[in-house]
């Protein structure tokens, strides 16, 4: 029988869009209410606080993120696009289940795909985009020490919108967009049984650091060795009952 219940509430319940102030003073423009409310559903599904089989609705979603239905409406179209959900007439949206096969297969393109979106991050990211890449790195050697998978799934976030963004190729970035949230999901519904935070964040951490340094060989060469340690992670896990 579907789970129709979310696990915990998340920690972040307003996503009021505000401005803010970037490194340079300038204004940026506030987050749209559409986007924030993908960033905090797609958490909730990463992270297992909506879990797969779980029928949601968008009264539910809105009244909990309170915001309107209609960015609701939209994130969910988005998280539908990437395998996340699936919109269903007369039966609401389900989470999408979990399964080992089409995961492999999900990191058979993979491979191929970043490969490619990782060496264009390397050769074509701007400074700013490098010094942000460094940064990133320095975060996956935090969370690795620490242990701490939230900081990592928030850094990891961060990261692949910013190498999808540096590679400067819209074709690559719209494949790879479709698969980094299977991903996420699956590495934490299992990364407790193997102790794999550190492990990946070092991984991580390596790739920012190439592509910080404009290496596009070395950030290939760290990419494969990402999607090793996750076939052979994916191999390796068991069914979980939820």
């Amino acid at each position: 029988m579907k789970k129709t219940a979310a696990r915990k509430t998340p920690k972040t319940t307003t996503a009021r869009p505000r401005a803010a102030a970037n490194t340079s003073g300038a204004i940026v423009k506030p987050r749209s209410l559409t986007a924030a409310a993908y960033e905090m559903i797609e958490e909730m599904i990463v992270k297992l606080e909506l879990l797969p089989g779980a029928a949601i609705s968008e009264a539910e979603l809105s009244a909990r993120l309170q915001i309107g239905r209609t960015p609701v409406r939209e994130a969910l179209q988005r998280l539908a696009r990437e395998h996340l959900v699936s919109i269903l007439p007369q039966r609401g949206v389900l989470v999408s289940e979990i399964d080992i096969k089409r995961q492999l297969r999900l990191l058979e393109t993979r491979r191929e795909v970043e490969r490619l979106v990782v060496r264009c991050a390397a050769r074509r990211a701007t400074e700013a985009e490098r010094a942000r890449f460094e940064e990133l790195a320095t975060e996956f050697d935090v969370a690795g020490k620490q242990n701490d998978e939230t900081r990592f799934i928030r850094a990891d976030k961060e990261f692949n919108d910013l190498s999808l963004r540096a590679s400067r190729n819209e074709f690559a970035a719209g494949a790879m967009g479709l698969m980094h949230g299977l991903s996420r999901r699956f590495w934490y519904l299992h990364y407790r049984q193997a102790a794999d935070t550190p492990l990946m964040a070092k991984l991580h951490g390596a790739l920012a650091r190439a592509i910080s340094q404009r290496d596009e060989a070395a950030a290939a060469q760290a990419m494969e060795a990402l999607i090793d340690h996750n076939e052979a992670f994916t191999k390796a896990t068991v069914s979980t009952d939820f």
